[in-house]
């Protein structure tokens, strides 16, 4: 068994969409980056980056290659994947915390569950979602970034 952790974290700001785990939210303002900034799919790479001792996303996909402009996150996360099927993975369990002060995250927790799933090929009930807010403490509390925690656990197929 391998174990990744990933962190991410993106500002808010207007004319943006806010994606976040592949799903487009409704919200005023969307997460800077210079992909589409998807801080749950980048928390997610990173762990599994991180559980085969691989580099992180910046290495495969960095900022200062123009092709990487508003890139779908989702081709970050196909990356990933291919990795830890190359390497004779799969996913035994997947834990994500998304830190938003606002919009709530709660009522769209179940359709970016749906959407990893089919993405990873694994059990919805591999892939464990919670939200919960900074309190009104830091960049995330003063509702001008929101963050993702990953942790996974990969086993051998």
């Amino acid at each position: 068994m391998r174990i990744g952790h990933g962190y991410d974290l993106h500002r808010l700001i207007e004319g943006r969409k806010l994606i976040l785990g592949g799903i487009n939210i409704p919200h005023t303002k969307g997460l800077l980056g210079h992909s589409d900034a998807d801080c749950v799919i980048h928390a997610l790479a990173d762990s599994i980056f991180g559980a085969l001792a691989l580099p992180d996303i910046g290495h495969y996909f960095p900022d200062t290659d123009p092709a990487n402009k508003d890139l779908d996150s989702n081709i970050i996360l196909v990356k990933a994947i291919q990795e830890y099927t190359r390497a004779g993975y799969r996913i035994a369990n997947l834990d994500l915390t998304i830190v938003a002060q606002k919009p709530k995250i709660g009522p769209y927790i179940n359709s970016i569950r749906e959407k990893l799933s089919v993405t990873l090929s694994t059990s919805e009930n591999c892939i464990g979602i919670k939200a919960t807010t900074n309190e009104t403490l830091g960049p995330v509390g003063r509702e001008e970034a929101i963050a993702c925690f990953a942790v996974i656990l990969l086993e051998r197929n």
